[in-house]
């Protein structure tokens, strides 16, 4: 059974920093891309970035210069290194390990910029 879990969220201030980290059991990950999302309250859930099984990565316009996403296979873990963050960045966050038709979603981890 595939299991996909979130960590690393938090309350952190205007133009503070954040890692979160996803890390998958039960699948093959290295074979796996995976991406971050999030939903705000109110809003549809968003793509953030998110990175081949090649490496590859892709970054939505309002992250890009901001976020990072990495992988490090040995361990079957996603991060995403999140700097300068806004207010508009609050939300949760949620993992998801794509291949083909598969998609696996993690339970999502809560972001909170406030000052």
């Amino acid at each position: 059974q595939v299991q996909v879990v979130e960590s690393g969220g938090g309350l952190v201030q205007p133009g503070g920093s954040l890692r979160l980290s996803c890390s998958a059991f039960g699948m093959l990950f290295s074979i796996y891309g995976m991406g971050w999302y999030r939903q705000a309250p109110g809003k549809q859930r968003e793509p953030v970035a998110s990175i081949t099984s090649g490496g590859r990565t892709n970054y939505a316009d309002f992250v890009k210069g901001r976020f990072t996403i990495s992988r490090d296979n040995a361990k079957n873990t996603v991060y995403l290194q999140m700097n300068s963050l806004k207010p508009e960045d609050t939300a949760v966050y949620y993992c998801n390990g794509f291949r083909g038709k598969e998609s696996y979603w993690g339970q999502g981890t809560q972001v909170t910029v406030s000052s």
